[in-house]
């Protein structure tokens, strides 16, 4: 079988930057780390690997200092990677994004399996999985807490839904989202280092995969943020005085005036 899983870089939560034109996060790999759902479809990717055969291949759009990323992730299982790397990609809206992740995908040479985090947490739209499958043309089951079946042709999986739990049967080729705690996530082992340090990796432009200039980076994502800020962290701490009787008095006042 193989599976083709996709790795987001994020900033870690102190390193969040914003660019004042375009309003859209910085990410210039200080600090960044891999999305941390995704860290669970890495897992999953593997395990099916390890109990099917086949091979894994992780796919990411960012600039050159993701490499690291996917490295890391060769270090945990996967057998090589891609890296989508290009100016022209920078401002991608989820569309841009899924329309530059689908051409990568077409480049790797087929596919039976597509494993995507739920959503990436410095955005939270959960978009890209979806909108990555339709481009694909490829059904796809989002929120999988769990695989019960996998055969060549199809999976039957296990999807959280607001009511409770759905077990469905999906046709392969097909694109599945996870959620976290559907596995633990295992660290890299000291061969898995050495190898992720040397393992194939390719890096590709946009003209290598024969992106439409019209449909990528900014100029192709339809969605425009107006406006994006960060909130000013303020904290202010009053000190009461008095004898304990007063003190009491005085605390059923302020909580009397925040009800």
């Amino acid at each position: 079988m193989k599976i083709v899983v996709c790795i987001k870089q994020v900033p870690s939560s102190n390193e969040v930057r914003l660019d004042p034109v375009t309003n859209t996060i910085l990410r210039d790999g200080r600090q960044s780390v891999t999305n941390p759902f995704d860290t669970y479809a890495i897992e999953q990717a593997v395990q099916i690997k390890e109990q099917h055969g086949g091979e894994v291949i992780a796919l990411s759009m960012g600039i050159p200092a993701t490499e690291k990323l996917l490295r890391d992730a060769e270090s945990r299982g996967v057998d090589r990677a891609m890296l989508l790397s290009d100016r022209n990609f920078a401002g991608a809206d989820t569309l841009a994004t899924a329309y530059t992740l689908s051409l990568g995908i077409k480049q790797l040479g087929g596919f039976d399996l597509i494993l995507c985090g739920k959503m990436a947490v410095d955005g939270d739209t959960a978009q890209i999985g979806p909108e990555l499958a339709e481009n694909l043309g490829i059904p796809h089951i989002t929120d999988i807490c769990e695989f019960i079946s996998i055969t060549p042709k199809d999976i039957v999986c296990k999807k959280i839904t607001d009511k409770g739990y759905q077990v469905l049967r999906v046709k392969l080729p097909a694109l599945l989202t996870v959620v976290k705690n559907i596995n633990m996530p295992r660290l890299p082992s000291i061969p898995g280092v050495l190898f992720g340090l040397s393992a194939p990796l390719e890096i590709k432009n946009a003209v290598d995969i024969n992106a439409d200039s019209k449909l990528i980076g900014l100029s192709g994502s339809p969605t425009q943020v107006v406006k994006t800020y960060m909130p000013e962290r303020q904290s202010k701490a009053n000190s009461i005085e008095g004898d304990i009787a007063s003190q009491a008095a005085r605390i059923s006042q302020l909580i009397k005036e925040f009800i």
